[in-house]
């Protein structure tokens, strides 16, 4: 398996290849270590995690960002053909290029497992960039290209019905290309579940933080309650804005308008305690991030309603229509701070519910991958 984070972890990749290896398999995530901050080996449930240090590099859509990834991708291509695998699976965009050389060079077969539209984050800074839109298109038609040759699709959403709004299945349709819908749900045991709070509540951010405006939005939002009315926010997790998002509720904090907690990463091991902290689920995200509206799915949602927190998402787009299907959650427009203000209010008596867990999700992973690993034996 190959992935262009660090995998530290990164719980679909890891869920993915555990479901491999009880599947008979030998499993090794080849994993790029941005930061270099992580063991460079490790093992997680009889899965080898091998990370590569090829110099520092950022997360977000710069140039830098593309170079370091094509290196790490180089490394990859050349470590895997000295000792070629039975089946590379590629995790995302970013590495379908490994995926593709090696089937074509070697013959080895890969899966396309797509978490995300990769290329849509190339236009977030700069959305009515010219430069970036073509970069973006570009990068669409050789994920398109290359995707065609996989041995199977994997995808992380599918609409909820007919005349619902569309998930990735939908969007890869559109494009020609068949793929099954395997969401990021947690497997059970979950531990403890929400109790309405008696007094003061909490609302929470728990995840990578990536969106500056989600957060300016929640502030905005908080501060239209009565001031005896307004949570504590809490916001863990570390990503490209999180030096400004802690700036940012700090100094509000300071100016006396609200109460908030930030703090940094997070083991998968620490999420329910962190869960418990909380009372609501802030996954607003803003439209200019182009995934959001064709059907991504945000995963504390599912991490939330799996301990009875609620979550507050989008309106108008997938990640509403199962919130609302399931009673995961609620919807508020974006950009309307008074009705995500009034919304959050009314979540933090509400107790959400998860209607199917990772357990399903696992049964359609092994469907999607019968004829894979029938080629394999």
């Amino acid at each position: 398996m190959v992935v262009t984070n660090a995998c530290a972890p990164d719980p679909r990749v890891l869920r993915h290849a555990v479901w491999m290896q009880q599947a008979g398999y030998q499993v090794t995530v080849h994993a790029f270590d941005r930061s270099e901050n992580h063991p460079m080996s490790e093992n997680y449930h009889g899965v080898r995690i091998m990370r590569y240090r090829i110099g520092k590099v950022a997360y977000g859509g710069t140039l830098s960002t593309y170079r370091g990834i094509r290196r790490f991708q180089r490394t990859v291509i050349r470590t895997l053909s000295h000792d070629p695998p039975h089946l590379v699976y590629c995790h995302d965009a970013d590495t379908l290029r490994i995926g593709a050389e090696l089937k074509s060079d070697g013959g080895v077969p890969f899966v396309f497992d797509m978490h995300d539209l990769q290329h849509t984050w190339v236009l977030y800074d700069a959305p009515q960039s010219r430069i970036r839109a073509m970069v973006s298109g570009r990068m669409k038609q050789r994920m398109l290209s290359r995707a065609a040759q996989a041995e199977t699709i994997i995808t992380s959403s599918q609409q909820v019905k007919k005349d619902s709004h569309r998930g990735f299945v939908e969007w890869l349709a559109h494009h020609g290309l068949e793929s099954e819908a395997v969401e990021n749900r947690p497997l059970p045991p979950f531990g403890h579940s929400k109790s309405p709070p008696a007094d003061q509540w909490t609302v929470g951010y728990i995840g990578r933080v990536r969106d500056i405006k989600a957060f300016e939005l929640l502030v905005q939002a908080v501060k239209t309650l009565p001031p005896l009315h307004r949570p504590k926010i809490r916001v863990a997790g570390d990503g490209t804005a999180a030096a400004r998002v802690r700036t940012m509720l700090l100094d509000e904090v300071e100016a006396g308008t609200l109460e908030a907690e930030v703090s940094g990463a997070f083991t998968q091991a620490e999420l329910p305690e962190l869960l418990g902290e909380i009372d609501v689920m802030y996954a607003m995200y803003s439209p200019r991030r182009g995934n959001i509206l064709q059907g991504a799915l945000p995963v504390k949602m599912f991490d939330a309603a799996a301990h009875g927190v609620p979550s507050l998402v989008n309106d108008g787009c997938l990640m509403s229509d199962v919130a609302k299907k399931e009673g995961a959650g609620l919807t508020a427009p974006w950009g309307d701070a008074e009705a995500i203000g009034r919304t959050l209010f009314e979540l933090k008596e509400q107790v959400a519910v998860l209607e199917a867990t990772g357990e399903r999700e696992h049964q359609r992973w092994l469907t999607a991958m019968q004829t894979v690993l029938a080629g394999l034996q």
